[in-house]
């Protein structure tokens, strides 16, 4: 077996998950892009604007590459969890073209610098702030993925959509009368466990 490019597979990782994060907005309202389904308001537009804050922080600004706009956690002005949600001022079209500027910036810094490069993340404490580019490339994929995954469960809540790309259900219940039968039985189930 040949070696692997490391930076190219996790370069890889994190492009499917910043596509299927844009893929949930796909033909939804802008009510439903933006409104907070959990106590705590996320939703799916919070989210790509959250990710777009993460890459420019961790893989911009950690390697001292310019970024467009402060980081919301950097403003002391900002209002809390800033970064979570669109204001009326904010289109999806704008947090979209943002979350694609981004990549392109975080592309720059992870094709020209070595995966052993260290930056310093800005918001962390001055003594303990040293990354390499690896560890820095390895949570945003772990953060993007893992907002990817709140977003295919607000999807599904929202539409019955469901999947990791267009092309990729990632379920075999896609007939919605096995899914609906299938939900059933788990609730059973779990009434018979509680």
């Amino acid at each position: 077996m040949p070696p692997t490019d490391a930076k190219a597979d996790l370069s890889l990782y994190l492009q499917f998950a910043r596509d299927a994060l844009l893929w949930k907005l796909v033909d939804l309202s802008e009510y439903d892009v933006r409104r907070p389904l959990t106590t705590t308001g996320t939703n799916l537009l919070g989210l790509v604007k959250h990710a777009t804050a993460v890459e420019m922080g961790y893989l911009c600004a950690t390697f001292g590459r310019p970024i467009d706009r402060p980081l919301p956690w950097g403003d002391t002005d900002a209002e809390p969890g800033s970064d979570h949600w669109a204001t009326t001022d904010e289109s999806r079209e704008q947090i979209v073209a943002q979350y694609r500027r981004a990549w392109t910036l975080a592309d720059f810094t992870i094709n020209n610098e070595p995966l052993d490069s260290t930056g310093r993340v800005p918001w962390w404490p001055a003594d303990d702030n040293e990354v390499t580019l690896h560890h820095a490339l390895v949570r945003v994929i772990a953060d993007t993925h893992r907002h990817a995954g709140h977003a295919d469960i607000l999807r599904e809540q929202l539409d019955g959509s469901v999947g990791m790309n267009e092309g990729n259900p990632s379920t075999t219940l896609l007939d919605t009368v096995v899914r609906d039968q299938h939900r059933a039985r788990l609730e059973r189930v779990a009434g018979l466990r509680a």
